[in-house]
């Protein structure tokens, strides 16, 4: 029979366990995650302000082409980035 070992806990340690230092997210890490994900959201709002300046200076065929109008492209262009 094989035996088993028996976990217990020691201070801040589980003895029989082994613990990675990954395993646990440090507030370094959580505050560069929260850091990326604001970062990468603000990138998200500017990628769209663009794309939709880009549609208020497309021609009237480049937007028929898109199968989009002249007064659709402009009421999307003013809308606001965050919208």
């Amino acid at each position: 029979m094989d035996t088993i070992e028996t976990i217990r806990y020691a201070g801040t340690e589980w003895i029989g366990q082994t613990q990675r230092p990954s395993a646990r997210p440090t507030h370094g890490r959580r505050l560069m995650r929260l850091v990326r994900s604001l970062a990468m959201w603000v990138a998200r709002l500017l990628e769209r302000r663009r794309s939709r300046l880009a549609l208020l200076e497309m021609t009237d065929e480049q937007l028929k082409d898109i199968g989009v109008s002249r007064c659709d492209a402009h009421r999307e262009g003013l809308r606001p980035f965050w919208d």
